[in-house]
């Protein structure tokens, strides 16, 4: 498994450290279906990475968290991208009821607090975490699968 740590300044940074893994995994798997588990406090900036993330992969989308919603659908690019924010979820019941598997197998996926799926994290899902160490820093924990290209 893979790691790098990024430390930013403020949420561009943390938008281009989203963007830049954007440009990883398309890159590595092209249109592959695919599943990024962000974790980290309220205000810890998933949100803001996400946004990164979706100017590479869905260009001109409006990127906010889906916390009402459970997932937004942003299709603005060559393949779907899927944003989850699971904060709400009370267990797997849940997700079965949004056609969880459906999105994981038509798209991108990345999810905010998908430590909530337990042991239904999908298998190979690339890892962010994103740790407050100021009020405008973060520390990001990017853990890539055992193999990229199985993602």
């Amino acid at each position: 498994m893979d790691k790098q740590i990024i430390c930013t300044a403020s949420a561009e940074e943390t938008e281009a450290a989203g963007a830049a893994l954007a440009i990883r995994i398309w890159q590595k798997n092209g249109a592959s279906p695919c599943f990024v588990a962000m974790e980290g406090d309220l205000g810890a900036g998933k949100t803001a990475f996400v946004r990164g993330f979706a100017s590479i992969l869905s260009p001109g989308s409006r990127v906010k968290s889906p916390t009402y919603t459970i997932v937004n659908e942003y299709r603005r690019g060559a393949y779907p991208l899927f944003h989850f924010d699971l904060y709400r979820l009370d267990d797997a019941d849940g997700l079965e009821s949004i056609g969880f598997e459906e999105y994981l197998a038509s798209g991108i996926c990345i999810a905010e607090w998908s430590e909530k799926l337990g042991e239904d994290r999908p298998a190979g899902a690339w890892s962010v975490i994103i740790e407050k160490t100021g009020e405008d820093t973060r520390q990001i924990t990017i853990l890539s699968p055992e193999k990229e290209s199985s993602c």
